[in-house]
């Protein structure tokens, strides 16, 4: 951890009840932007109040102690006591223990939000210096608009025909039960003016995938279907994605897309990895914590997913961060065994993954709060270099090319995103 506890911060924070803000992406900052949305919930954030980053194996629970310390010592005063409302932070953590990037936590020092018919805007000053003083009518001004953040999307270190090397490499260490299942990704790469406008790219997600959740954090941006972990009031829950299908280009081929994928065994068995992953992972937190009786065809407007909810009661107190511990890297994302499957993945792959497929969401003072593991992503840095990953899971009856053109169709919505506009 690169800031220890014992330099944080005293904050004082209000969060007071305001009229309709409009659509938060709207206002968002035209640098460094800061945003978690889906549907009727959202936060956008403003400057840093605080920012603590982390690294190696520990950076999770690193986290978890240093935010119960950073709100044992603040001053909150909350006049709406909702989820989001209060002290919260906004986070992305690197996936891989040993990734050269680092994984952070954001204290916005403005934060508009919005739950359903309840809107509000919390402050953060840090103790002895001035707060501002906001109310619907003095809100953060919208910048204009700049040059958009535009880029064509191209195959990094991995390319395609290197891909499905991969892929045939990781089938062969399944079929010599080595393990039962991986997930290999590829990237590409693209190039932005430094400082370039990203509330365009954000706002083409936001709006093209209304259902996933939306988020921008230390560049990082994207639009995730799947959630690692939500705590609200002492319940948690997740969302499993894992077997996906090309939506159909009419009615009648997208119903069969979606009725092949929902009986394919090899999907079916990717699936079940996943879920009994993260059924594992909570029971020590949750006991009682169950999954959908059999998993549902989610339609999002790029691809079908077969997704499992899952849904229990928390006994031992833990917080939203305490729970990214236990469950990352989950099978959606690594394999499993999950040691085994980590270690394939590290050889087969020429790239840090970075804060791709690791945790990314919103903490609050009480430990509630919303985990998506980050995908559909890409990570921008500060000298206008962009990279995009997307995966696939490696089953022992995976198709290569069948593999490589799931990745494509994952990229997607970031590919689009950063298309350069019509004339």
């Amino acid at each position: 951890m690169t800031k220890s506890v014992r330099q944080l911060p005293a904050l004082t924070v209000v969060s007071s009840r305001i009229d309709d803000p409009g659509p938060l992406v709207s206002l968002l900052a035209d640098e460094h932007p800061l945003l978690w949305r889906r549907r009727g919930f959202g936060v956008a954030g403003f400057g840093e109040a605080v920012r603590l980053e982390f690294s190696g194996a520990s950076r999770m629970a690193d986290a978890a102690a240093a935010w119960r310390e950073l709100v044992a010592s603040a001053n909150v005063i909350d006049e709406l006591g909702i989820p989001g409302s209060g002290l919260i932070a906004l986070g992305s953590f690197a996936f891989a223990a040993d990734s050269a990037h680092t994984s952070v936590l954001i204290v916005p020092s403005v934060v508009v939000g919005r739950s359903g018919p309840d809107c509000w805007v919390t402050t953060v000053a840090v103790y002895g210096k001035p707060a501002p003083v906001l109310s619907t009518g003095n809100l953060p001004r919208r910048a204009p608009l700049r040059e958009p953040a535009s880029t064509e999307l191209t195959p990094g270190s991995m390319t395609p025909d290197a891909y499905r090397s991969a892929v045939e490499s990781a089938i062969a260490m399944i079929r010599d039960g080595r393990l039962s299942k991986t997930v290999i990704a590829r990237d590409l790469v693209g190039e932005v003016e430094p400082g370039a406008d990203l509330r365009p790219v954000i706002a083409t997600l936001a709006d093209g995938y209304p259902d996933c959740w939306t988020f921008a954090v230390d560049g990082l941006i994207g639009a995730s279907p799947e959630t690692l972990v939500s705590v609200r009031h002492g319940t948690v829950s997740a969302r499993v994605l894992a077997g996906s299908a090309a939506r159909g280009l009419d009615a009648n081929s997208d119903l069969d897309a979606a009725s092949a994928l929902a009986t394919s065994t090899k999907d079916q068995d990717e699936h079940e990895f996943a879920v009994q992953n993260v059924l594992s992972s909570l029971r020590p937190h949750s006991p009682g914590v169950i999954a959908s009786d059999s998993p549902f065809t989610l339609k999002l407007p790029n691809l079908w997913h077969l997704a499992s909810d899952i849904e229990g009661s928390l006994d031992d107190g833990s917080s939203s961060l305490d729970l990214l511990t236990s469950l990352h890297p989950t099978a959606a994302v690594a394999g499993t065994p999950t040691d085994e499957a980590v270690a394939v993945l590290g050889a087969l792959e020429p790239f840090d993954r970075g804060r791709y497929s690791g945790p990314v969401g919103w903490v609050g003072a009480d430990g509630d709060g919303e985990w998506a593991i980050a995908l559909r992503c890409a990570q921008v840095y500060p000298d206008g270099k962009v990279t995009a990953w997307a995966g696939a899971g490696i089953v022992a009856d995976s198709d290569p090319e069948h593999e490589l053109v799931e990745t494509r169709m994952k990229f997607r919505p970031i590919v689009e995103a950063f298309a350069a506009p019509e004339d």
